[in-house]
């Protein structure tokens, strides 16, 4: 670090002149990079999406859309055979009211499946027109434009009077609608007044805009890298989304460390490019090891075979690394030249020690708390961790697939119709058919998907909606919905016993696809991760017990995130009475391993940053108990502030009408508080007063695998930590 300040304190001139080529070219490369940007979610190489892609290009419907659910009750006396004309120009109006949907009933099959036990109830199936509006592919309920009163408004008037159509399905039966759409400069907006604010609270001077001119910076420069990189490879808009407000938590997070550690530095009566140095020197190899720490994280998104959160990985270590860049080089040229002019306060004497009477000494509220967890290690530990570990063991029972109706809406006209097709004696798995591509004649491949276990009913109408280019879909009713065991069960079964050639699609089988590429290898993948993670951190702390500590309680945090996610928008803790929705009994597929992604490093910051200054307070004191405290007095008001500062970013982010951003958002958000407050300020510095002198140990043999230097274990006298007096 001493070589890379003296590099950029020697040249500020230079590095100013190109910080601000780099920030204008940014302004500029920052449009035309958004333009570029892809709304396609593909996930290449799945079976299911293949066939799904294949049948929406043959048919314009379907696939991956879930159907509607049309169903009839007619009047007492009256019998679908008896009125199957009727019903069928209902049907036919409902074609012609939506020249893109692909239609099927009773009227056009003569199947029995279609009709209940009473004789008088059945319902059809109507695949509407695709769509996009930037979800993933059959993603989240409510996502689709609700063709409820279109096909009731078309019914009616061909149907016997004293008839009665509901119109049911999964997404008419969502309990929410989504909105869509984020209003990305609004978020950020508000990201940046609540740093300023944070960042004025902390600092009490202008100095509170040095770091979030710095996140500026790296959010424009991030976006010089993501234009070049739509030239070589497709990055999704998703990247739009998070990149901008994850730059301004991580870049500030940074710039909070090296400018405090500045203002420390001159609270020691160091001056000009001396505190720069030594400020750099003491924080910024935390900011350097902490930013290569999201990037290990983000590496799970990147090398995964899902285009959309490749981009989104790849988009997060981008602005990774040029926040960490930018930290490194630019902020101490803006330190060195502006840092004093900047921090001066109305009525401090310029140069005294008034402006850093906060910095002199560590904070004595953060410092008197880690004197009580010393104290109470064993009972902090186990109240923190038992907490963790509860939500980890409620993470268990986390569901990746699709919702049952049974947790969905109790009202409205999707209630009714299933409640309808129930009391009828019908299947509920009748309304998440999937669809199913046959080359030729499908007669041979319908009696054989007939005979599968689980199978309600093959529909193949010989009509040109189910026949085109020398090819028909079928549609598979299912005995059981496609969100429950047994559904998955008949998917796999289904494709099991197809002919080859034969193309099993459905939002089903695209779901199972997704979570098999990419929860499959997880286990591994992580493995691979924590070991990378270790070395790095061994390097760091030099220890062998600091970096296992880190890497445990940060997968008990991520675990404790997605248990806290089940019971928010699983099991419904909360978003009824505060954000008036009601859960669906599934989590989007790809939440967690996103949350995971992301907290991964994010969360890692703060245990290096704390851990960083524990072992340097050690190598002074040689006592772990006062490292512990005078660590966490001096980190605490920090990393809170930047833990604020993030978890508001996130928290405004979840404040969208895109549900799938409402969930992502509101689980790094909860990540963030959790890390923050139970891991950061008790289980850690519980857990280092623990092990005592053991935290501090590298053998020889360790270090000379590291390339680094021994740390022998070390005689400890057991003082009590001193807490600081209060600063006048």
């Amino acid at each position: 670090m001493e070589r890379i300040s003296a590099f950029v304190l020697g040249r500020k001139g230079l590095v100013t002149l190109l910080a601000v080529l780099a920030f204008l070219i940014g302004m500029g490369a920052t449009p035309i990079a958004i333009q570029r940007l892809s709304e396609e979610y593909s996930h290449a190489g799945m079976p299911a999406f293949d066939a799904n892609q294949e049948i929406v290009r043959l048919y314009g419907n379907g696939g991956y859309q879930r159907p509607f659910v049309p169903v009839v009750v007619l009047p007492e006396g009256t019998t679908a055979t008896g009125q199957r004309a009727a019903l069928g120009r209902a049907y036919d109006a409902v074609a012609a009211a939506m020249p893109q949907a692909r239609v099927v009933s009773f009227a056009t099959t003569g199947d029995t499946k279609l009709v209940g036990s009473d004789g008088r109830t059945t319902f059809g199936l109507v695949y509407p027109g695709t769509y996009s509006d930037g979800s993933p592919p059959g993603g989240g309920l409510g996502e689709t434009p609700d063709e409820g009163p279109v096909i009731r408004a078309a019914m009616s008037p061909h149907l016997p009077q004293g008839s009665r159509v509901e119109v049911t399905g999964l997404d008419a039966l969502a309990p929410s609608v989504d909105a869509g759409g984020v209003d990305v400069p609004t978020k950020i907006g508000i990201g940046v007044l609540a740093a300023v604010l944070v960042l004025l609270l902390v600092f009490r001077s202008a100095l509170a805009l040095v770091p979030v001119l710095i996140s500026v910076l790296a959010v424009f420069v991030s976006f010089i890298a993501i234009l070049l990189l739509t030239f070589v490879m497709t990055v999704h808009d998703v990247a739009l989304t998070t990149m901008p407000l994850l730059g301004l938590g991580i870049a500030v997070d940074y710039s909070l460390l090296i400018v405090a550690r500045w203002r420390e530095e001159q609270a020691n009566g160091h001056r000009g490019d001396e505190a720069v140095h030594r400020a750099m020197a003491g924080a910024g190899r935390a900011v350097l090891f902490s930013g290569v720490a999201v990037a290990i994280g983000l590496v799970t998104m990147v090398v995964l075979p899902v285009p959309f959160l490749r981009s989104l990985g790849v988009a997060g270590m981008i602005i990774a690394a040029v926040s960490v860049l930018a930290t490194l080089t630019v902020l101490p040229v803006l330190l060195a030249r502006t840092g004093q002019r900047l921090d001066r306060k109305k009525g401090g004497a310029e140069g005294g020690d008034v402006r850093f009477a906060r910095e002199a000494r560590a904070g004595r509220a953060w410092s008197a708390w880690a004197s009580v967890v010393v104290r109470r290690r064993w009972p902090a530990a186990l109240v923190a961790g038992g907490l963790l570990a509860a939500l980890c063991y409620t993470a268990l029972g986390v569901n990746l697939g699709l919702p049952e109706s049974a947790h969905l809406r109790t009202s409205g006209s999707g209630y009714a119709g299933l409640t309808a097709l129930r009391q009828a004696g019908v299947p509920t798995g009748s309304i998440t058919p999937f669809d199913v591509l046959v080359k030729g004649d499908p007669a041979t491949a319908t009696a054989v998907i007939a005979g599968v276990e689980g199978v309600s009913a093959v529909l193949s109408p010989d009509t040109p909606g189910w026949r085109r280019e020398g090819t028909a879909v079928l549609a598979v009713l299912p005995s059981a919905e496609n969100g429950t065991d047994a559904g998955e069960a008949t998917i796999a079964r289904v494709r099991a016993a197809v002919p080859d050639g034969v193309l099993v699609g459905g939002n089903a089988a695209q779901s199972m696809d997704f979570r098999e590429h990419t929860y499959g290898a997880f286990p591994w993948m992580f493995a691979m991760i924590a070991l990378v993670t270790f070395v790095m951190l061994a390097r760091a702390f030099r220890s062998l017990l600091l970096p296992l500590k880190a890497v445990l309680l940060n997968l008990l945090s991520l675990g404790a995130v997605i248990g806290a996610m089940v019971l928010i928008w699983q099991y419904g803790w909360g978003t009824r009475e505060i954000l008036d929705i009601q859960p669906t009994g599934a989590i989007g597929e790809f939440v967690p391993l996103t949350i995971f992604a992301f907290l991964y490093g994010l969360s890692m910051d703060y245990e290096v940053f704390l851990l960083a200054r524990m072992r340097e307070e050690y190598d002074k004191s040689g006592n772990t108990a006062q490292a512990v405290v005078e660590g966490v007095g001096r980190t605490g008001r920090l990393v809170t502030s930047a833990a604020l500062i993030l978890f508001i970013s996130f928290a405004v982010l979840a404040m969208t009408p895109e549900l799938d951003v409402k969930v992502f958002a509101s689980g790094l958000a909860l990540g963030i508080a959790l890390d923050a407050t139970l891991i950061r300020a008790v289980l850690v510095p519980a857990a280092v007063a623990m092990m005592g002198r053991w935290n501090w140990w590298l053998p020889g043999w360790a270090a000379r695998v590291l390339f680094v230097r021994p740390s022998p274990l070390r005689h400890e006298d057991r003082v009590a930590p001193a807490v600081p007096e209060p600063v006048g």
